[in-house]
């Protein structure tokens, strides 16, 4: 096309000259496009209808093919340079917000796009093209759902390119007028420092340029041209207003075209993660970009239901800000979309936190901390409605899945658990919120219960020392849980008789309830000769007494079932804490320390008190209220094949301890197989084997 274009252009004027003749082309279009304003006299006739997209083409074709021509010479061609001394860009620009003809503002939109990525020339150190494309994002992003979004993003994409290619352009691009001015008042060029020397003035042409003819600014329309313009065409340059590229890729990112806004997402990002030091200094201290993420997720928290359901919260954690809006086959419910798209900007705020510059990432990470957990989300979870803390909390929840920034974790452990890590005492007064969590962990409300537990459940998981430290091991670093008047036996078989213990007779077996052989305990092993691991191991699994057990009628025998799946739990969790620094073996006691009254902690506290009462009662009393319930064995075999879906869910008369009862088994199994993989004397991989017949 632009071969064909050039043997034209010389087969019309002849080769003797051939810059010129593609100057003069160059000038006509423009003049042509210029004369439309004197001549038009229908002011409703869209542009697209005009000749001015023909002409704005042309214009394009003959600025790559004469750089084409001149790519030796690496200089700005005659019709380049008419086009910057003539402000041409400026000139399109204050059409395009005059929008005349109908349409006009995205003709400039896409000529704009195409010059800046066809020219190869560095063409945005040049003030007369560096100012308009500054007046052009400030046109764009100001009116949400604009019939411009698209020819925006596309103009907003070219300049993240070229940023990529010269990172130096970012602080330039971001600051504008207010470099252009700074190096006006001092004297300094108008360029960036890397420019080349032969480029001595970017506003002013070369001394080696081919002589041009004289244009009459009048034969181009210039009169008609600003009777068309708004009056205040520098308005755009004086205004106290922000607007840049980065606050145009923030109102595009809000688009409710899911293309439009994914791709703005996509270059914020791209702006954010390649910013030097200098331009994140700017970006966090003299614009809006961290306060106006932040706000959208505050608005988008606001304008879901006041009520959630967890589950529904829970279906759609896997909400990605790539994939924002819910699988079309998930069944709906109120406030699904609001919920999607607060989900969706978080991942993206955590996103944007993990890959950002480190100073744009801390100053994002606090500002979601102070804006939205601490000004938004905290007064909802110390909300005295329990539909407010059931919904926050299950969101809270969804959240923390997602987040996955180191400094965005930090601040979210320090908003949930406060800043304190000395050993707590049972009088003290933690952070108000910590304080309610915890609460809200035994809350009479049951749904709210589960969903905080789910909440520290999922708060564990998170590869922070803070973590495990603010919970747990603040109150266990002293070792003051060691009693020292009395020393520790040997073995647990020298003070522990299970014959004789009266919760574990075979008086009901003669109920029917009979296993098809007596139950063993695990063979002896011991772990460096000092801890044997099958009395830990039986510890856990005659907490059930043997006549409530239902597993080995199943053939679900032995704690076994749960090792592989201990075993890599344990691993993981291994993997996760390596890089912390634990010691390897128990801090040694000190015998100067005075002993001091061992506390294990609110947290600890709230579940061991959650524990003691498993069925209401402590498992001594279990066999009183099983022997009250008639045709136990047969009913409780079919409550476990009702959990495990092998029997249908038919509602049977003391259910819910029926299901205590199977649920306490599996649970004391799970303790066993973990204390297994903690202490094995061999890789549990290579040694886990079915357990004998009838073993528990």
């Amino acid at each position: 096309m632009l071969s064909r274009l050039g043997a034209l252009l010389q087969e019309a004027v002849g080769a003797r000259e051939p810059s010129i003749d593609l100057l003069q082309a160059f000038v006509e279009h423009w003049k042509g496009i210029t004369h439309y304003y004197i001549e038009s006299t229908d002011e409703n006739t869209p542009a697209k209808k005009t000749d001015i997209p023909w002409r704005l083409k042309q214009m394009l074709d003959i600025l790559v093919y004469e750089e084409q021509q001149q790519a030796a010479a690496g200089e700005a061609g005659p019709c380049l340079e008419y086009l910057l001394q003539h402000k041409i860009l400026e000139t399109l620009c204050a059409l395009g917000k005059a929008e005349y003809p109908p349409g006009m503002r995205q003709q400039v939109f896409q000529f704009f796009s195409k010059v800046l990525a066809q020219v190869q020339h560095p063409l945005l150190h040049y003030l007369s093209v560096h100012r308009p494309v500054q007046k052009l994002l400030r046109l764009g992003g100001t009116a949400p759902g604009s019939i411009t979004e698209k020819e925006e993003v596309q103009f907003t994409t070219v300049l993240c390119s070229k940023i990529q290619q010269d990172p130096e352009l970012l602080a330039y691009i971001l600051e504008g007028k207010k470099i252009v001015g700074r190096k006006k008042a001092c004297g300094e060029p108008t360029a960036l420092p890397k420019d080349t020397a032969s480029h001595r003035d970017k506003d002013c042409f070369h001394d080696g340029a081919p002589a041009r003819p004289q244009l009459d600014e009048e034969s181009c329309g210039a009169q008609a041209l600003n009777s068309h313009m708004p009056a205040e065409t520098e308005e755009l340059d004086g205004g106290t207003t922000e607007s840049n590229l980065i606050t145009s890729l923030l109102g595009l990112c809000q688009s409710k075209k899911s293309r439009v806004a994914l791709k703005a997402q996509e270059n914020l990002l791209l702006l954010l993660s390649m910013a030097s030091p200098a331009a994140a200094t700017y970006l966090v201290q003299s614009s809006a970009c961290c306060p106006a993420i932040v706000r959208h997720l505050c608005q988008l928290y606001r304008s879901m239901p006041v009520f959630l359901d967890p589950a529904d919260i829970a279906a759609l954690e896997g909400i990605s800000w790539r994939l924002p809006s819910a699988p079309s086959d998930e069944a709906s419910f109120p406030g699904k979309e609001a919920l999607a798209a607060f989900l969706g900007w978080f991942d993206y705020c955590d996103h944007l936190i993990t890959e950002a510059h480190t100073v744009v990432a801390d100053t994002l990470a606090k500002a979601v901390a102070e804006k939205f957990f601490v000004e938004t989300l905290q007064p909802q979870l110390l909300h005295v409605s329990e539909q407010s803390i059931l919904t926050s909390t299950a969101l809270l929840t969804a959240m923390l899945i997602q987040l996955r920034s180191p400094a965005l974790l930090r601040e979210a452990v320090a908003f949930l658990l406060g800043t304190d890590r000395h050993p707590e005492a049972p009088g003290d007064n933690p952070c108000a919120l910590y304080a309610h969590l915890i609460r809200h962990c035994d809350h009479l409300s049951d749904e709210i219960s589960i969903a905080t537990l789910r909440l520290f459940e999922e708060l564990l998981q998170k590869p922070h020392e803070g973590i495990i430290r603010s919970l747990v091991l603040r109150n266990l670093e002293g070792r003051p849980y060691v009693a020292w008047g009395s020393p520790e036996p040997e073995s647990y078989e020298d003070t522990l008789d299970l014959e004789e213990d009266p919760y574990f007779t075979d008086s009901f077996l003669d109920s029917g309830f009979q296993p098809r052989t007596k139950p063993r305990l695990a063979p002896a092993t011991s772990y460096d000769g000092k801890t044997a691991v099958t009395e830990i191991v039986n510890s856990f699994l005659c907490l059930v007494p043997e006549e409530a057990k239902t597993s080995a009628f199943l053939e679900e025998t032995g704690y076994d079932t749960y090792v592989h799946d201990a075993y890599g739990l344990f691993q993981e969790c291994s993997s996760r804490v390596a890089s912390w620094g634990w010691p390897l073996t128990p801090t040694p006691l000190d015998p100067h320390e005075p002993e001091r009254p061992f506390f294990e902690g609110h947290f600890l506290r709230v579940l061991f008190d959650r524990m003691s009462r498993i069925l209401d009662q402590v498992i001594g009393d279990l066999m009183q209220r099983i022997q009250r319930v008639p045709q136990f064995p047969g009913k409780l075999l079919l409550v476990r094949k009702q959990l495990t879906g092998q029997a249908p869910g038919e509602q049977l008369d003391h259910q819910t301890l029926l299901q205590g009862v199977v649920v306490l088994e599996e649970f004391c199994k799970e303790l066993a197989a973990i204390a297994f993989v903690k202490f094995p004397p061999h890789d549990p991989r290579q040694n886990v084997s079915p357990a004998p017949e009838g073993q528990v």
